[in-house]
């Protein structure tokens, strides 16, 4: 088999992060999520202070219509007046997405990579969900929260990563279905068996190459 990607979107509290660790030390490929930041950081020589403030969020929603003045997909130069502005910061991370499809294997969490990569044929794009409950729980647990801290964070999370999913989309909605190879319900298998189904349909979608 060529080399391929596995993007994870996921619901805060689903547990999408843990699934891709798990998924990666089973395949024995790595697995990007804030590492994205540190290699945008590095290849552009931008501080990645200012990619962590941006990332998976939208600031203001005046400063969101300024930023569609400035194209997606097209990094621009140091020089330039908007090169540190959220859109060109979102253009690098991309990049640098393609870039992994590219050359290498892996698993990559969250920053839109399920749209970024839609035209390569070396993809399989999954999102991770659970009821609320589910989420409330183990936020709780993993956070050592209240049951109304957790449910605060998980709203507001949420929140952010469907409005930027949305802008950087061109207006698509981040729990789509359409968008993704499939959902899967961690509640309802739990997390090591959405590990396991992910694993069979990496064999069958790539079964021959």
């Amino acid at each position: 088999m060529n080399n391929f990607v596995i993007t994870i979107a996921r619901g805060f509290g689903s547990g999408g992060k843990e699934i891709a660790t798990k998924l990666g030390e089973r395949l024995g490929i790595p697995c990007y999520e804030r590492q994205i930041l540190t290699l945008a950081s590095d290849k552009s020589g931008i501080d990645e202070s200012l990619f962590v403030d941006s990332d998976e969020k939208l600031r203001s929603n005046k400063v969101a219509k300024l930023l569609h003045k400035i194209p997606f997909s097209n990094v621009l130069e140091p020089h330039e007046k908007a090169f540190v502005s959220d859109t060109n910061l979102f253009n690098i991370q991309a990049e640098i997405i393609r870039e992994l499809a590219r050359t290498e294997s892996c698993i990559i969490v969250g920053k839109c990579a399920d749209f970024v990569l839609k035209d390569f044929d070396n993809v399989i794009s999954i999102y991770i969900e659970a009821p609320r409950a589910a989420c409330v729980k183990s936020v709780m647990s993993k956070m050592y929260i209240s049951e109304e801290r957790a449910n605060h964070l998980i709203k507001k999370t949420d929140k952010y990563r469907a409005d930027y999913y949305n802008f950087y989309t061109g207006g698509n909605y981040w729990t789509n279905p359409v968008n993704y190879d499939m959902t899967l319900n961690s509640d309802r298998i739990g997390r090591d068996k959405c590990v396991d189904v992910i694993m069979n349909y990496i064999g069958t979608k790539f079964a021959g190459r």
